[in-house]
């Protein structure tokens, strides 16, 4: 880190930092997407960059997005470092084959020849009725495929050094960042969308979790707004005599073993919670990851919190019921607990 002073940002602001400065130091690098130019990005992400660098490093682009992600591969393979925004990750159906056969492949099928440094960042996430199609993470759909990293921040300090370290990657990076943990006057203000963020030069390793309380008791898994519901629970969790220790994930591809692992050694206890689909998901991944390589540190069965396998409804009643939320979580640990 080369800059000491602190800044409080709310998550779009960190990133739209993060993105600023390695423009500034770099004119290979520019960004794409419905939006992106004078509106700033629908979810924050590129607030005054038109205004710093011009339409022909921010480019606001037709409703086509395997146009406009296909530009960016094409980008990328001849030496630009394109940022490329999918606006809302349900959207990644409509261009899955520029995703899944290319950006994640050509590097690999070229025997190395031709990097893919792109950004591909989208908005994730649920709480605001924006129904089936609007609603999802989808973490596992990236998480599964070979080639990319997954990256899932909560925080913005994170949001900013881990923006920073995608953007220097010559792999392509999918760039999962939460509608709610944006800090946007037109959506609901929570606390964990505020935050120190250093005003300089730094990054936070794209492969690493980060242990945000250390407890005795159980080990809660979770990223983005589940790592929220886990820390809203923390004190329910004490009054029941539960004393958690909560990791924020941040990375879905690779995920960090290491640290789970060591935490699991410790509180013989794991739930794992997501706002992704149970099955196939991320609480999949790490409960077989513990129960092939930890297995002997465990003292109860692996407990795993996510959405039903339904799409996300529309009624707000209905969203809420399916999303899990602290209530959720300390009825599951008291459950793990008592096994």
């Amino acid at each position: 880190m080369t800059d000491t002073k602190v800044q409080k940002l709310t998550g779009s602001k960190a990133m739209s930092l993060a993105i600023e400065q390695e423009m500034l130091k770099d004119d290979k690098i520019f960004v794409m997407g419905e939006d992106v130019g004078k509106y700033g990005g629908i979810f924050g992400s590129t607030t005054g960059l038109m205004d710093k660098f011009g339409p022909d490093r921010i480019m606001d682009t037709p409703i086509s997005e395997t146009g406009f992600i296909g530009a960016a591969i094409g980008a990328a393979a001849e030496g630009f470092r394109p940022i490329v925004e999918l606006m809302f990750v349900d959207f990644h159906g409509v261009v899955m084959d520029q995703i899944y056969n290319h950006m994640a492949k050509i590097t690999y099928m070229s025997g190395g020849n031709v990097k893919m440094p792109i950004v591909l960042m989208t908005g994730v996430g649920g709480g605001y009725s924006d129904a089936a199609q609007h609603s999802q993470t989808l973490y596992a759909s990236f998480g599964h495929l070979p080639g990319m990293k997954v990256v899932a921040p909560t925080f913005p300090h994170d949001l900013k050094g881990m923006m920073t370290a995608a953007i220097r990657d010559d792999n392509p990076v999918v760039f999962m960042l939460h509608k709610t943990l944006q800090g946007l006057g037109w959506m609901d203000q929570i606390p964990a969308s505020l935050g120190p963020v250093p005003e300089g030069d730094y990054i936070v390793p794209l492969n690493k979790a980060q242990v945000i309380k250390e407890g005795t008791d159980i080990t809660i898994v979770a990223a983005q707004m589940m790592t929220v519901a886990a820390m809203n629970a923390v004190a329910g969790l004490e009054k029941a005599g539960i004393n958690a220790e909560i990791i924020d994930l941040r990375s879905i591809k690779p995920i960090d073993k290491e640290t789970i692992f060591k935490s699991v050694a410790k509180t013989k206890k794991l739930l794992i919670v997501d706002e992704d689909y149970l099955s196939y998901g991320y609480t999949a991944e790490v409960a077989a990851l513990v129960a092939s390589e930890a297995f002997y540190s465990l003292e109860a069965p692996i407990g795993r919190l996510a959405i039903p396998d339904v799409p996300i409804p529309y009624s707000s009643v209905l969203e809420k019921y399916v999303i899990p939320d602290a209530n959720n979580i300390i009825a599951k640990a008291k459950e793990i607990m008592e096994s």
